[in-house]
């Protein structure tokens, strides 16, 4: 097919460059020519996919609930293609020492509780709004680790130091995604048995291929092209064993059309926080991508 499509994704760690190298080459071999563009933050990428100078963004959550609310602001339509197996129905959680008197989300009041970073959706956002929901508003004191900001979260630095702070003993609880729950034990942070969790979020999830439309410069060629992205990208077999390296660095096993219905905690979360206001504009204080 002809013509190029260009995605935009972020560089939260080096190995990113391997993954799209390694799709390119896979979308070359199938007839279609997809080229990338690597951003330090979200909020660029989101400006730039909005600007019309990519077709489509491997976007965080919050990225994706800020080109919603740009683009319908603008007269247009944000649409979320695909995303991974592992993005669907994800939790976040609070957790404390096992041993240290707190039982319940209740017993968080007048704690300290270790957050990610302030843009972080599930390090920060959707797990200090679920606690401030259970009663708990400003009966708290939030301290943030704040690793790779601009990324969304993305970086898990901010929730491994958050973890690590609490087995010091500088925090009471710390918050984080439940994958990475299970990722610190394995990794000896919270070894097994030393930590319980005491407040958990309902589903949610994570990222997805995100498109915009409805604006000057859409283009029938460029949605044919993006037609055959999704059935490309549909189509990866995890056994293959070319495809299964860059599936495994990417962490899923296979890509699913996107949902939408997922993100509405986040959208609430972000209300609650001031993070973006109802046209897409930053509003969180101190926010510097």
């Amino acid at each position: 097919m002809s013509g190029r499509l260009t995605l935009g994704a972020v560089a939260y760690d080096p190995k990113v460059v391997t993954i799209w190298n390694g799709f390119r080459r896979f979308f070359a071999d199938h007839d279609l020519d997809v080229d990338y563009v690597l951003f330090s933050n979200y909020e660029r990428q989101v400006e730039e996919l909005l600007a019309g100078r990519i077709d489509v963004a491997w976007n965080s959550p919050l990225a994706w609930v800020r080109t919603r609310r740009l683009a319908e602001a603008a007269g247009g339509r944000a649409e979320a293609l695909a995303m991974r197996d592992t993005d669907r129905d994800l939790t976040s959680v609070v957790v404390v020492r096992e041993g240290a008197g707190v039982t319940d989300a209740a017993g968080l009041s007048g704690k300290v509780i270790g957050a990610g970073a302030l843009d972080s959706p599930q390090g920060t956002l959707l797990p200090l709004t679920h606690l401030a929901r259970q009663g708990l508003d400003g009966a708290f004191t939030v301290r943030r680790f704040e690793v790779g900001v601009g990324l969304h979260g993305d970086h898990v630095g901010g929730e491994r130091d958050a973890a690590r702070a609490l087995m010091a003993g500088e925090v009471d609880a710390a918050c984080m995604i439940d994958g990475n729950h299970l990722l610190f034990g394995r990794e000896g942070i919270l070894a097994s048995g030393t930590t319980r969790v005491v407040a958990q979020t309902a589903p949610y999830d994570h990222c997805n291929m995100t498109v915009v439309s409805g604006l000057a410069g859409d283009d029938p060629a460029r949605s044919a092209l993006l037609d055959s992205f999704v059935a490309r990208l549909l189509a990866m077999d995890y056994a293959d064993p070319v495809v299964r390296p860059l599936l495994d660095l990417e962490g899923l096993t296979r890509w699913l059309p996107g949902r939408v219905e997922g993100y509405g905690q986040l959208e609430a979360a972000v209300d609650a926080a001031g993070f973006y206001d109802q046209g897409g504009a930053v509003t969180a204080a101190g926010y510097r991508p």
